[in-house]
């Protein structure tokens, strides 16, 4: 398989289970690669683990935590002041 099939697979894999309404809850890197587990909010609390072996799909998985982790923050000081704040 090329390396571009390799992290399309698990660009795909993660999309998925974003998709199915899991959330990122804990990344470990080490020699192999990166371990993602995924987690879905209680009532069901399902989880799920990927291992990530190419550099480009933990890139995008670390991309998608910090995006996430910023919309949350825009959200938490848009509701906390009652006005948006312009961090440009």
């Amino acid at each position: 398989m090329s390396h571009y099939a390799e992290v399309l697979k698990e660009q795909r894999a993660i999309d998925a289970l974003l998709a199915d309404g899991f959330r990122i809850t804990r990344i470990s890197e080490d020699m192999d690669g990166s371990a993602v587990v995924f987690a879905k909010t209680a009532p069901s609390a399902e989880r799920a683990e990927l291992q990530l072996l190419t550099a480009d799909a933990r890139k995008y998985v670390v991309t998608l935590l910090f995006t996430r982790m910023r919309a949350g923050e825009s959200a938490k000081s848009e509701t906390a002041s009652g006005q948006v704040e312009n961090s440009a």
